[in-house]
């Protein structure tokens, strides 16, 4: 479920359900009850995965 989430982000960063973290130059998105939080470079076109986690623990 993460791998294929993740692998997505590689074809579009910004899916329609992304959400830009507030005071951070990152993203989140859901993959059920965990997040992915990224990172995107779009003068190299590179994302980054900073981390994945269960939605309760993430953000600590």
């Amino acid at each position: 479920m993460h791998k294929t989430a993740i692998a997505k982000l590689a074809k579009d960063p910004r899916p329609h359900e992304y959400i830009k973290l507030k005071g951070e130059n990152a993203y989140r998105i859901r993959t059920g009850k965990y997040r992915i939080i990224y990172e995107i470079n779009d003068d190299i076109v590179l994302v980054t995965v900073v981390s994945v986690g269960h939605r309760k623990n993430i953000y600590r």
